[in-house]
């Protein structure tokens, strides 16, 4: 992982990383990042932090796969919202500071 934006909103976010070329939606296929997440790097990584209600947090990841496919993944920051898909891009994550 190399760089962090810092954006006002998700949707901010979301907007800005498809100009950038970050089109696929990793939602759709999080299956693919569980099974190979050394296929996977992040590229760009923002946490937005609601005004009030805890629950209106997220995280944006770039991700760039090693076929060249950019995209995005959106997660939930709140403990009842991190799944799998989100556990290995975490790891990700902190393996990318190394």
């Amino acid at each position: 992982m190399n760089k962090m934006y810092h954006y006002t909103s998700v949707s901010k976010a979301l907007d800005e990383l498809n100009e950038k070329g970050f089109t696929y939606d990793f939602n759709i296929n999080e299956a693919d990042i569980v099974k190979n997440p050394s296929r996977y790097e992040i590229v760009h990584i923002y946490r937005y932090e609601g005004d009030s209600n805890p629950d209106d947090e997220a995280i944006v990841y770039g991700i760039k796969s090693i076929s060249g496919k950019k995209g995005v993944y959106v997660a939930g920051f709140a403990a009842n919202s991190v799944n799998e898909a989100t556990e290995v891009l975490i790891q990700l994550t902190i393996k990318g500071r190394n």
